[in-house]
């Protein structure tokens, strides 16, 4: 996940992105990098039978899931407006977030559901 957040900074630089093709590029790429880590979530949810994230309240997890569905099987209906705010307003909490996550099971041997 930290991957995907570091190529969504990269591609998005207070970007309007159906200005011209770089960045339509630009917002297919963060596209994917979206569906990435809303997989990521889902996977993490499922794996720790949703202990985790729950321990982390102030990100909306079923949101950040719920993005990935509409991007993967309603691309062309897509709001790219939601897109671009969600880039501007949200990632940047998401990461800091993961980031407290991967300290907090590093410092705990990974007992990930035992805050």
């Amino acid at each position: 996940m930290r991957k995907s957040y570091h190529k969504i900074f990269l591609h998005f630089i207070h970007q309007r992105f159906l200005d011209n093709e770089e960045g339509i590029e630009k917002l297919d790429a963060i596209c994917m990098q979206i569906i990435a880590i809303g997989e990521s979530v889902k996977n993490l949810d499922k794996i720790t039978e949703k202990k985790l994230l729950s321990q982390y309240p102030d990100i909306a997890w079923k949101e950040v899931a719920g993005m990935r569905d509409i991007i993967s099987h309603h691309y062309f209906d897509l709001n790219v407006e939601i897109v671009f705010d969600v880039c501007e307003n949200h990632i940047g909490m998401l990461k800091s977030t993961l980031e407290i996550i991967k300290q907090e099971i590093s410092t705990t041997k990974g007992n990930i559901c035992g805050k």
